[in-house]
C-alpha cells in the first residue's frame, strides 16, 4: 500500500476555495492536527485568508466553528469510510466488516495521519453533556450500529455483542497506531479480528 493523502484515500473534499465551507475544511485540518484547545480563531482566520467580518457573517462564535466543524467530519468520514469498505469488500456484509480494517491499514499509511478526531474531541470534551462531544460520541454510536447491522445481515448470532467486541477492537487499533506509533497495529490485530468472526460463524 502507497501512503497517499486523505483525500486520495477517502474521497475527503479539498477545501473549498471560499466562504462558510472554507472557513469549516480549514478549522477541520487545524483542529485534527493541533487539537481544539491549541487553535485559536486568528489561526483559521490566517489560514483560510479571510477576516474576523467575513467569518461573523457564518458563525456567530469560535465554538460554532468548533462545533459544525466536528459536524463536517461526521459526514465526510461516515461516507468515506463506507464506501472506501463496500468497494473493497463487495456486496457480502462480513467481508464488508472485515474490509473497514483494510480501510485503516491505509488510513495508518497516510503521511498527514494524527489519530481520530473523534477520540480526540471527546477527551477535550469529557462532558457527556457538551454539545460537541455529543456530536462526537454520536458519530463513534452511529458507526458501531452500522456495524451491527451488517453483522446481522451477516447472520451473526449475537449483533450487538459482535459489534461492541468490533468496536473494542478497532478503536483499540487505532490507540495501538497513534499512540504507539505502530503503523503495523492493523496486522497485529488481525489475529483478534479473525477469532472474533470465527466464533461468530462468519
Amino acid at each position: 500500500m502507497s501512503e497517499k493523502p486523505v483525500h486520495e484515500l477517502f474521497g475527503v473534499p479539498p477545501p473549498a476555495r471560499q466562504g462558510r465551507e472554507r472557513l469549516l475544511a480549514t478549522a477541520v485540518q487545524l483542529f485534527a492536527k493541533k487539537g481544539f484547545q491549541a487553535v485559536g480563531l486568528d489561526e483559521v482566520l490566517a489560514d483560510a485568508g479571510v477576516t474576523k467580518t467575513t467569518f461573523y457573517k457564518h458563525f456567530e462564535s469560535r465554538d460554532e466553528l468548533m462545533l459544525e466543524a466536528v459536524r463536517m467530519r461526521d459526514e465526510w468520514e461516515s461516507t468515506a469510510w463506507g464506501r472506501e469498505a463496500a468497494r473493497l469488500g463487495g456486496e457480502a456484509p462480513a467481508a464488508q466488516l472485515r474490509a473497514y480494517f483494510d480501510v485503516m491499514e491505509q488510513w495508518f499509511l497516510d503521511p498527514e495521519f494524527s489519530g481520530c478526531l473523534f477520540i480526540a474531541t471527546t477527551a477535550e470534551f469529557p462532558n457527556p453533556l457538551d454539545p460537541i462531544h455529543r456530536v462526537a460520541a454520536g458519530h463513534k454510536r452511529r458507526t458501531r450500529d452500522a456495524w451491527r447491522d451488517l453483522a446481522a445481515e451477516a447472520g451473526a448470532p449475537d449483533p450487538e455483542g459482535f459489534a461492541d467486541q468490533f468496536t473494542a477492537l478497532f478503536e483499540g487499533t487505532i490507540v495501538l497506531r497513534h499512540t504507539h506509533g505502530r503503523k503495523d497495529a492493523v496486522a497485529a490485530v488481525r489475529p483478534a479480528v479473525d477469532a472474533l468472526f470465527a466464533a461468530n460463524g462468519i
